[in-house]
């Protein structure tokens, strides 16, 4: 339950570092219990998908060094990190434990807009770490499961940027405002950032909800994260056409897989190519649309 102290350097951790680029991700030596998460693609400066995100196994904060090693790999092997990259570090509930949940949701209405400002947040990143919301705090009250902590509509915004549906998967509180770093230091400082917020609320500390405060009462770095990088205007433009094209072709992908929501849009000679999220299994569909004079065609 909430109350219970546990020094921060003791929780277990696990973080997912996407990174751009480093040629051939597969080829890169793993430490014993490391994945490098092939399916998980970013986007590179030309718009091509590129790099992967690698992370660790179970962690604790003695053995941080494995993070500094297996960063220099990826320096060593050409990668980056962009403005599509970011950082999301998991901190193990298992000494507070499910009946702590609605607790964990009152501490996320309370901090996430402070962590969320202390992490510099890039705009171009909200998509992927939304609010928690009162209404997601009622709902998890008549249903304690982790659907009640995802956030409906597009398949990047279902996991909040204080992910605690987390734990309804793998026992965690994800936390995923950080932007993309391969620097030594900034990674770490978001993962102490996380373990000092996860502890202190999990003591049921009261935590001040301005950034700066946040940092002195959590005794956690007040700089030094990965700095916020913005999107080119390119990315900027293919997001606001899919903000536009989403209402229009939904019922289409809806139809073909049942229920399924669109995940990205791209434009491609002749039409659109859309990809489709199965929210049974989370499997993509690709379909391909055009426009003509009498409305949308399946290609």
């Amino acid at each position: 339950m909430i109350g219970k102290r546990i020094d921060w350097k003791e929780l277990k951790f696990g973080v997912e570092i996407e990174f751009i680029g480093g040629g051939d991700p597969k080829q890169i030596e793993l430490l014993p219990g490391w994945v490098m998460a092939l399916d998980e693609l970013q986007i590179d400066e030309s718009g091509e998908e590129s790099g992967s995100e690698l992370k660790p196994p179970p962690i604790r904060w003695e053995d941080r060094g494995q993070i500094r090693a297996m960063l220099a790999r990826l320096r060593a092997a050409g990668a980056t990190a962009n403005w599509s990259c970011g950082i999301h570090v998991h901190v193990g509930l298992e000494p507070w434990g499910e009946k702590a949940i609605p607790l964990w949701i009152e501490a996320a209405l309370s901090y996430q807009d402070a962590l969320r400002t202390l992490l510099d947040t890039s705009e171009d990143r909200l998509i992927y770490c939304p609010p928690v919301t009162p209404e997601m705090r009622e709902w998890s009250r008549t249903n304690p499961t982790g659907e009640s902590l995802c956030r409906p509509g597009r398949p990047q915004s279902h996991r909040c940027g204080i992910n605690l549906a987390a734990w309804f998967d793998i026992g965690t509180v994800e936390i995923r405002y950080a932007n993309g770093s391969l620097d030594d230091d900034e990674v770490l400082n978001t993962i102490e950032l996380a373990l000092r917020f996860v502890a202190a609320v999990g003591e049921g500390r009261e935590l001040p909800k301005e950034a700066a405060a946040l940092a002195r009462a959590l005794d956690a770095p007040s700089s030094g994260y990965p700095p916020a990088q913005p999107a080119p205007r390119w990315y900027r433009e293919r997001m606001w056409l899919e903000d536009m094209l989403i209402p229009v072709l939904t019922p289409i992908a809806a139809s073909l897989v049942p229920d399924g929501e669109i995940l990205h849009i791209f434009p491609e000679s002749g039409g659109l190519r859309v990809i489709v999220e199965d929210p049974k299994d989370g499997a993509p569909h690709l379909v391909r649309v055009r426009p003509t004079t009498h409305g949308w065609d399946v290609i």
